[in-house]
């Protein structure tokens, strides 16, 4: 697995630092696999991604509320999570 980009959430609190996101996890992360990777170009993904792709493809403006997603988009996305799943773990 390649994690090409990765989000870090951190908080102060009373001086001291702390980790307060998840960490490389499909939600914070880009994650390809290794297998297929061609630099310089488009890679297929195991992350949110998807959704991005979905959600850009529909108009919506990126303001509150969302629309809801199809049950499709929903099902594909729990898919490529357990892909990743199984991509970092060896287990099915």
């Amino acid at each position: 697995m390649i994690i090409a980009d990765t989000k870090l959430g951190f908080g102060l609190r009373d001086g001291q630092l702390y980790l307060i996101d998840e960490v490389l996890t499909p939600d914070s992360s880009r994650c390809w696999p290794c297998t297929g990777y061609v630099a310089g170009q488009g890679q297929p993904s195991v992350d949110k991604q998807y959704v991005r792709d979905y959600r850009s493809g529909t108009g919506w403006d990126k303001h509150p509320l969302a629309p809801a997603l199809p049950a499709s988009v929903v099902a594909q996305t729990t898919h490529t999570y357990q892909e990743a799943l199984q991509l970092l773990t060896g287990e099915v």
